[in-house]
Order: C-alpha cells, then sequence, then structure tokens
C-alpha cells in the first residue's frame, strides 16, 4: 500500500520505518523546512528500544543515547536519597533491551537518516497538511499551499495540536491540570561545582518535582521541573519563561538544582493539558498515533515510546490481508487503545507521589519505597513489568 503520514516527528518517522519494513510505500508529509527539536531530553525504555532493535537501529540508538546507571528519587531541597536501584546492565538483563536517555534532536537523528536511506521512503517537507477527503478506495491529502497526495491510508502523527485529528473529530478542549512545566538542557562542563548524578533522578517536593538526567555522550544535562499553580493558558512547548520565575519556583531547592537554573541560558515553559479519551482513533483510511491519538503527561516518560509502538502495531495490522483497511485500522485502535490509556492513566497518578502535601502521607509513602530498595530492588522493579517487559514485535 502507499501510506501518507502527516508528521515527521518521532512518531512519524518511526511509524514510516515500521511501516517500511513491512513493504509498504511511505510519503512522508513535514511541515518543517527541516527535521529538528527544540532542545530537550527524553527517555526510551526497554518496551520502545524493541521496536527500535527490530527496525536494525539499535547500535546507532546506543550510540547517540546515554544509559543511567540507575533510577532514584531524592527530596528536591535536601537532596537525601529516598530510593537507588539499578538499572544500566540490569534493564537490558530483566526487559530485554537497555535504557536509554535521548536528546530529541539526536533520536531523531537516528531516525531521519535511517529515512532518508530508506528507498520506500519519501521525505516532503514544507508540506503542512490542511485536509483530506477519503473515497471508496483512496484518500487524499491536501496541503496548505494546495497541492495534493493520493494514498491508501493516512496517518495523523502530528501530535497534540494534528489537524488531521481535528477533521475527523472536531477541536477538543483541553483541560488545565493545574501543572506548569519547565525544561531545558545544560552543558556538563558547566556543572563541575555539582553535577547531577549519572541516573535518573526524580526530586520531589511539596507542590512540585524536578527530573534530571545525561543526554548525548554525557555532553549534556536534561532538566525537567514541574509545578503547580492554579492557572495557565499556554500549551507550547517552544515558549520561553524567565529566569526569575523558574529561580522563585525551586528556591531553597539542592545546589545541583540551584546550579543547573543559574547554568541555563533558556528554558521552555508550557501548561501541562489534559485530555478525555478519544472516542475513536480511525475514520474510514485515516487513522491517527502517538500525541494526537493519546497525548500522555510526563510523569511516566512514555510519550514518545507509546508513540514508537504504535507505528509496529500499526504497520502489522495494516499488513494483515484478507480483509478491508477499515477493519485492519480498527484491529490496530483495539490493539493499542487499552495499552495507552492505562498509561495515560499510570502518568496521571505519578503526579501525585511526586508532589505530596502532607508530611505524614510523604513517610507513609516514600518510607516503604527506600526499605523495598535496599532490601527487594526487584520489588521496586516490578512495578515497572507491565510497561517494560511489553513487546509490540511479537
Amino acid at each position: 500500500m502507499k501510506i501518507l503520514i502527516s508528521g515527521g516527528g518521532i512518531g512519524g518517522l518511526s511509524a514510516a520505518l515500521c511501516l517500511a519494513k513491512f513493504g509498504h510505500d511511505i510519503v512522508v508529509l513535514e511541515q518543517a523546512a527541516a527535521f529538528k527539536e527544540v532542545g530537550a531530553g527524553l527517555q526510551v525504555s526497554p518496551n520502545a528500544m524493541k521496536v527500535l532493535r527490530a527496525l536494525g537501529l539499535e547500535d546507532e540508538s546506543r550510540a547517540a543515547g546515554f544509559e543511567p546507571e540507575r533510577i532514584e528519587m531524592r527530596y528536591g531541597k535536601s537532596g537525601q536519597t529516598i530510593f537507588t536501584i539499578p538499572l544500566k546492565g540490569y534493564a537490558e538483563s530483566r526487559w530485554g533491551t537497555p535504557f536509554l536517555q535521548f536528546h530529541r534532536a539526536d533520536l531523531l537523528g537516528v531516525l531521519a537518516d535511517a529515512a532518508m536511506a530508506h528507498p520506500n521512503i519519501y521525505l516532503e517537507m514544507s508540506a503542512r497538511v490542511a485536509g483530506y477527503k477519503q473515497a471508496d478506495d483512496h484518500v487524499r491529502v491536501r496541503l496548505a499551499d494546495g497541492s495534493e497526495f493520493k494514498g491508501d491510508v493516512l496517518v495523523g502523527a502530528d501530535g497534540i495540536h494534528s489537524a488531521v485529528r481535528d477533521q475527523m473529530l472536531g477541536k477538543d478542549q483541553p483541560q488545565f491540570t493545574g501543572c506548569v512545566a519547565w525544561r531545558g538542557t545544560v552543558p556538563l562542563e558547566k556543572l563541575s561545582a555539582n553535577p547531577p548524578p549519572p541516573t535518573a533522578c526524580a526530586w520531589v517536593g511539596q507542590g512540585k518535582h524536578a527530573v534530571t538526567y545525561r543526554l548525548g555522550g554525557e555532553r549534556l544535562v536534561n532538566f525537567v521541573g514541574v509545578v503547580e499553580q492554579k492557572e495557565f493558558q499556554d500549551e507550547s512547548w517552544s515558549a520561553k519563561g524567565s529566569q526569575d520565575q523558574i529561580r522563585r519556583d525551586f528556591a531553597g531547592w539542592h545546589p545541583v538544582i540551584a546550579d543547573i537554573i543559574e547554568a541555563g541560558e533558556e528554558f521552555f515553559r508550557w501548561g501541562l493539558f489534559g485530555r478525555p479519551e478519544l472516542a475513536h482513533w480511525r475514520d474510514g483510511r485515516v487513522v491517527i498515533l502517538g500525541d494526537a491519538a493519546h497525548p500522555m503527561l510526563p510523569f511516566l516518560a512514555q510519550g514518545a515510546v507509546m508513540a514508537i509502538e504504535d507505528g509496529w502495531v500499526l504497520a502489522k495490522c495494516l499488513s494483515e490481508e484478507g480483509s478491508s483497511v477499515a477493519s485492519r485500522l480498527k484491529a490496530y485502535e483495539l490493539a493499542r487503545k487499552s495499552r495507552c490509556t492505562k498509561v495515560q492513566a499510570g502518568a496521571r497518578r505519578n503526579k501525585t507521589i511526586f508532589h505530596l502535601e502532607n508530611p505524614l502521607l510523604r513517610t507513609g509513602v516514600y518510607g516503604p519505597m527506600k526499605i523495598g530498595s535496599m532490601f527487594a530492588p526487584g520489588i521496586v522493579h516490578s512495578r515497572m513489568d507491565w510497561i517494560y517487559h511489553h513487546d509490540v514485535t511479537q
């Protein structure tokens, strides 16, 4: 089949490579003039690494990413460790593949290089999708400049502000979650006095938390901070926040956090918005995946990971012969919707764990975590088995 993909981000390019591996011809329609990502990090857990391995991209991914030594939780102000459990080497032995951390641009580069080298994938840049029309045997995509592309299927991998989803289901009504997120990267060499640990580390506090980890051969440190507040308007990932505001938000926190904030040249700030579960992800020959279908709050680090899983499952379902395109897309939705909905719910729960206000409740929740990590780390790891063990390639 000839498959059109709206969006050349991590979800769109992953889907293109998966679909091409199953023998389809792909056209990726990307609105930007070149592949690029605003500076930020992401974590790719073993369930997505299994897809990258199946695509033949494990070596490139290992070279571009960083494998953290441990997963940790610490108090944001004192830096005292709540729990710490092994990850480097352990992840591969328990879940089958490593757990890696990337600068988004580095992972996008791995995927884009593979897509550009693939004979079945055509990349059309500066191509903003404006809408689609369907017939019984094809779908036509109209771009903002008036040009059209014809294919057998259209995949909307165009993110939280998806034009494909808007036409399929109408404009959504996102609800502010009461949380505002900060993100930025800082060269590790600027943090010599108080370098962040080489771990995936969550720093928790009353009504807020931060996450630190290293990227790209340890040349960068990624910072994400989430702060509760009553109102916020902007959902854009590319809106810059002020240095004074981030200082106020994390005043009195551990020197590791304070030094990152002082050394950072710019931090982006955006509101976290939740969306209700969509009624459906498909419309005839059109389907959506990734953030267009199931946007994730960042508290489980599964947004990009679920999009990568989506791409493989979609490719597998579209390659099942003997049924209509509509039936194959229905099979994809049935295969993915319950898992993604469960992960979304898990991310919402984690926000509560990270932001506990009551000191007694914090002791009651964090105390068992500390004891478990000391005497039975496997039990702590087992809480993530349902996510990390999952292998859509089998």
